[in-house]
């Protein structure tokens, strides 16, 4: 498929004599694709069951009729004013027991029913009247869930969902002796602090105890708020399907992964998410003060390419940027503009990753309300941003570029999303994330110079990988653990794996892999300055575990315990290493597993394609090599015959 070029547009925010202008502009700038409506909803319904499209079918035309394609919204992110009049309860509440007010957006419960059947429609309408429209060439359900802390809520109508939910899940498993209740008591181990329950209703929220609630308690309402969203999503999707076959998206975002994303990308044809670099350097990134610095206008060299990787996962290989940052933003800590250069860049390796869209947020810059201070396109005034000299240039290199030919790479890592509530609940020290285990392990791939696949626990094929990571995954569902089993090639596995069931109750990694002898004792944290020094090279720090075992010692730590352990192609890492220990090990199975490493110089980047391979340089001065002149903030890209 061939690269293409979008953009946000918001005609309802200004006068009706802009929108041919517009248009013409962003094909003038060389983009295709514009996405409409998903904040519009007070102007296609402005009072309860009066739908207002007139000027809805004046824009799709105006934009179609300059030859460009429409990304369509469902609007439901924004519910207007007088649907709070009409359901007041359908607020999320906070666990204070507030309701989060009017006045912005996401400000809707996900347990609600009554609303969430005016979502479906209101979805309906607008894809019986747009459903095959020739200008659309795709939907937006919604937007950026769990977006602003909205994922969670503490209404009456989720607390009703949950226990009914509960109820649900332990009355599936029900012995004969006993009613679900008690099979909730004993897989909860509540017999702990008396914490037993008589009835379903007498459940609550697992907040505002003494100290903190019980985890598996903790979980089980994380699981819930997951499944919600996962039916919100589904639920829209149905309607669109009812009469539209284009394809459908919703546009994730940057280290959200407080719901299964995968199991809402099972129900769309391809995931998006909303890229800003400078924003998610300063708000986001676990990073030194030195590195945020010295990338304070580029961005960090691995975030953005790590959610590229992984929503190409959560869409089964299709994905597009739907929101990419072209200058300074208004809501991380510091908002500079993008050094000059690192906007073509973003949006290459974008592409290189196997993008088949990048749209930037947005066309013009708003002059009113809470983004006014986001960086467009063009100024409020419709003056020409700088960077569009940028996304022009991108414009003209894509119509000679070849089209995407994504291959499999010859590493793997297992992304689960529910691992992160395990570690949420239970971090067992500051700082600890299961997000940031990862992204440890992803930086120093490609560090060393490798391209990368995110798998789903789910995937059903592991063939063709010579290296699958699996880091904190603490519950490992039984399917997974059959394709590690049979899986030919290195597994590196650790550290905090394989040690909870799915109620959060201790497991032994035997219990998941019998033949591979490892039983954790004890595990600790410790402060960041304080590491435990390995055998062969780097440190343990944050995080380790003192085991026993009768496999192979692959390493030691400063006290001769074990730290890294094998036994067939299993190996099992008993620390969170840092990055010198954790390449040590890598460049280990890499020589055993005939991969090849590239040390990449700081701030320089590979991605490899069946036919391209690129270079980028996130520094803001040349880098040579591979016999390449890499410019600031630049990119080169070679076409491999």
């Amino acid at each position: 498929m061939k690269r293409c070029l979008g953009v946000c547009y918001y005609p309802e925010q200004w006068p009706r004599g802009n929108w041919v202008k517009d248009a013409q502009g962003m094909k003038m700038a060389g983009i295709s694709r514009v996405r409409i409506a998903e904040f519009a909803w007070a102007k296609i319904e402005p009072e309860p069951y009066t739908y207002n499209f007139d000027w809805l079918d004046e824009i799709i035309d105006i934009i179609g009729n300059e030859k460009l394609k429409i990304i369509l919204g469902t609007p439901t992110a924004a519910p207007p004013r007088w649907m709070i009049d009409l359901y007041p309860d359908m607020l999320p509440v906070n666990q204070l027991g507030l309701p989060r007010q009017f006045g912005s957006r996401r400000h809707y419960c996900f347990s609600h029913e009554r609303f969430i059947q005016h979502c479906e429609g209101l979805v309906q309408i607008m894809a019986k009247r747009y459903g095959r429209n020739p200008y659309l060439c795709a939907w937006q359900i919604d937007n950026e869930y769990g977006c602003h802390d909205t994922l969670l809520s503490y209404s009456s109508s989720a607390l009703k969902g949950y226990q009914e939910w509960l109820e649900e899940r332990f009355s599936v498993d029900m012995a004969k002796d006993k009613d679900p209740i008690k099979i909730l008591n004993k897989a909860w181990g509540n017999d702990f602090w008396s914490m037993n329950y008589e009835r379903f209703d007498q459940i609550g929220f697992p907040i505002n105890c003494v100290t903190e609630p019980n985890p598996a308690h903790s979980l089980s309402f994380l699981e819930y708020c997951s499944q919600k969203v996962i039916e919100f999503n589904r639920r829209q999707a149905s309607k669109i399907r009812e009469h539209s076959s284009f394809p459908i998206t919703h546009n994730f975002m940057g280290k959200i992964t407080d719901f299964d994303h995968f199991k809402v990308g099972q129900d769309l044809d391809f995931a998006s998410w909303d890229s800003y670099p400078l924003g998610f350097l300063e708000d986001r990134i676990s990073a030194k003060n030195s590195v945020k610095e010295a990338f304070s206008r580029q961005g960090d060299p691995d975030f953005q390419a790590f959610h590229h990787d992984l929503y190409r996962a959560v869409g089964d290989g299709r994905w597009w940027v739907m929101e990419q940052q072209p200058g300074s933003v208004n809501w991380a800590p510091y908002n500079p503009m993008p050094l000059q250069g690192m906007v073509r860049l973003w949006t290459w390796e974008a592409f290189a990753h196997g993008a088949e869209v990048v749209s930037f947020f947005r066309w013009r810059q708003s002059k009113s309300a809470q983004e006014q201070l986001h960086g467009g396109l063009l100024s409020p005034t419709g003056k020409r941003m700088p960077v569009l000299n940028e996304i022009e240039k991108v414009a003209e290199e894509i119509e000679l570029a070849p089209e995407i030919e994504i291959g499999q790479a010859q590493i793997g890592i297992i992304f689960d999303y529910p691992a992160n509530n395990y570690w949420k609940i239970q971090p067992h020290g500051d700082g600890n994330s299961y997000f940031d285990l990862v992204f440890d392990f992803y930086r120093c791939l490609r560090k060393l110079g490798q391209s990368i696949d995110f798998i789903s626990p789910n995937d059903e094929d592991l063939d063709g990988y010579k290296l699958l990571v699996v880091p904190g995954t603490m519950f490992i569902d039984e399917k997974l653990v059959e394709k590690i089993k049979c899986f030919s090639h290195t597994v590196l596995i650790g550290p905090r794996a394989g040690c909870r069931d799915q109620n959060f109750n201790f497991e032994s990694f035997n219990s998941f892999f019998p033949d591979f002898d490892l039983n954790v004792l004890v595990s600790e944290t410790f402060r960041v300055n304080t590491p435990i020094a390995l055998s062969t090279e780097g440190y343990f720090i944050r995080y380790r575990e003192l085991v026993e075992t009768s496999n192979k010692i692959l390493a030691e730590t400063e006290f001769g315990d074990p730290a890294l352990i094998g036994n067939g192609r299993i190996q099992y890492i008993a620390g969170w290493p840092d990055e010198t220990a954790l390449r040590s090990i890598l460049l280990k199975i890499f020589e055993e597993e005939q991969l090849t490493p590239i040390v990449m110089p700081e701030g320089i980047r590979e991605r490899r394609n069946i036919n391209e391979r690129f270079f980028f340089n996130y520094n803001s001065f040349e880098v040579d090599f591979e016999g390449f002149k890499i410019p600031p903030a630049g990119v080169v890209r070679q076409i491999i015959k």
